[in-house]
């Protein structure tokens, strides 16, 4: 087992260590101790002088910058998830038959991730020499742009265009991040990350609502009966709504967001702490069980959320809900605000109790139960029981959300494992590039295998859960290897650094 450590590395560094071989002076830049490690500053600019005091730094988080970057936040789920209660609809309009909608759904909704895996890095370093709130603005006109021409889509290869131009304006995804934690210090990033992942929820409950809006001239013919543009274009309305709000989030962080990025003033006598690399950091203690374990937080995550608005589609005897847009929309709401609720309200707290490990470990108990209940709520519908399929259902939905703190759980647990301050943003990109590999591949592999159980009657359809369930019950396995380090167990001052 691991030493245990009095302190960890908290995510307040810029994402990616600079290329600058430019010479600090230590007389003029605090960011510089004596030992040549770095000072990393807190939200309000100031370097703890040490370890030690910055576990004791109690600034409190600047709420009005949080409250702004959580608007920038809600932006990429909204226009991420607002297509999916409509786009098996939309793939079926454009002449596919139901039995291969999986595979295109899919299709769609992974370019998105290949693209971002491929751009995300960039978008980091222009971050990291032109700041965080340039960068973001753009990413956010770009992502305004992208999400309202894909509700235009004629053709499934103009849905895969567009959907690529959102994948290509990805930088919101890194600033937002990076900005959350150069204002919090390692006391208030466990709540400044709940209320990051608050927000995203938020995002996640709104995207879905304002999908079933598709169809306007046919869901509400009294206020659109008639009209020519949306009954061309059925699933513009939805687009256009998303993409005005990432509109009106450009505009609110071009106006009121601070940036957080130091400039350091320079010298010319000390020479400048030479970044680990890479491969130095991958091979650093723990680092790479704790990037495996957060890759397949993002695997079940993002599996679950790509096979379930085919399985809802699909029709009760092929082994779904043969739910609409809007009943899809319900339930993606329904995951949405639950999964926000158990990040606000519960996470911080259980996080405090039970430390982070304690939390993972929960989530991982809960995940195969969640995913294996899905199946049987279709055998209530087959049966005529639509009583206890309304009645368990959204139940399962609500209360099944709490396995959502996982992903703020191994967030924690890459502050904690990272070597060093100086090498956490970097550490945080090569997640996050892990976590586009994930999100490229697993929605087209997840709707893939679904459709294909379906199209062949394996297990009556539910093949995908099968194959879901057992990779929930791989998860729990893996976390047994979580490095005591990333543990996040609350610690007592002026205890001894290593109990074993």
């Amino acid at each position: 087992m691991a030493p245990k450590h009095s302190g960890a590395a908290d995510e307040i560094t810029p994402l990616l260590a600079s290329n600058s071989s430019t010479p600090i002076d230590p007389e003029n830049d605090t960011s510089v101790l004596e030992n040549g490690n770095r000072k990393v500053p807190n939200g309000n600019g100031h370097a703890p002088e040490s370890e030690e005091d910055e576990e004791d730094d109690d600034t409190p988080l600047p709420m009005g910058q949080i409250f702004i970057l959580c608007i920038a936040r809600m932006i990429d789920p909204i226009a991420f998830f607002s297509i999916f209660p409509f786009v098996p609809s939309m793939v079926q309009h454009m002449d596919v038959p139901e039995v291969d909608v999986g595979f295109y759904t899919g299709l769609i909704e992974s370019i998105f991730s290949i693209v971002q895996m491929c751009t995300m890095i960039y978008w980091g370093r222009l971050a990291d020499k032109y700041g965080r709130k340039p960068v973001l603005v753009i990413s956010l006109v770009g992502v305004a742009l992208a999400v309202t021409l894909f509700g235009t889509s004629q053709n499934i290869w103009q849905m895969v265009l567009f959907r690529s131009l959102g994948g290509l304006f990805s930088g919101s995804v890194v600033c937002v991040r990076a900005m959350f934690s150069e204002n919090s210090t390692k006391k208030t990033q466990a709540r400044a990350f709940s209320f990051f992942g608050f927000a995203g929820n938020i995002g996640i409950f709104l995207g879905p609502l304002i999908g079933g809006l598709a169809k306007p001239v046919e869901q509400y013919p009294s206020l659109f009966a008639g009209n020519k543009l949306f009954t061309e274009f059925p699933y513009l309305l939805p687009t256009m709504i998303s993409g005005g709000i990432a509109a009106v989030g450009a505009i609110v962080v071009a106006v009121f967001v601070k940036e957080t990025l130091k400039v350091e003033s320079v010298g010319s006598t000390t020479k400048k702490p030479t970044p680990m690399t890479t491969m130095e950091i991958l091979k650093s203690p723990g680092v790479p069980i704790t990037l495996a374990i957060f890759g397949y937080s993002g695997l079940l995550g993002f599996a679950y959320t790509a096979m379930c608005p085919v399985f809802w589609f699909t029709s009760i005897p092929r082994g779904g809900f043969s739910f609409s847009p809007k009943y899809m929309s319900l339930f993606l709401s329904i995951a949405g605000v639950s999964q926000a609720l158990w990040l606000l309200l519960v996470f911080p707290w259980l996080q405090r109790r039970i430390g982070t490990g304690g939390v993972l470990r929960w989530c991982t108990r809960a995940w195969p139960v969640m995913f294996a209940l899905n199946p049987v709520y279709n055998v209530f519908l087959r049966l005529g029981w639509n009583g206890a399929f309304w009645g368990l259902a959204p139940l399962n939905q609500a209360v099944g959300s709490g396995v959502a703190m996982a992903f703020t759980g191994v967030q924690l647990a890459l502050n904690d494992i990272s070597p060093s301050h100086q090498c956490l943003g970097t550490l945080n990109g090569m997640a996050l590039t892990l976590n586009s590999a994930v999100r490229a591949i697993t929605p087209a592999a997840a709707s893939s295998i679904y459709a294909y159980g379906v199209r062949e009657k394996i297990l009556w359809g539910q093949l995908g859960w099968a194959v879901l369930t057992a990779l929930a019950v791989g998860y729990a396995i893996l976390i047994l290897w979580l490095p005591e380090k990333a543990e996040g167990r609350p610690e007592k001052k002026n205890t001894s650094l290593h109990e074993e």
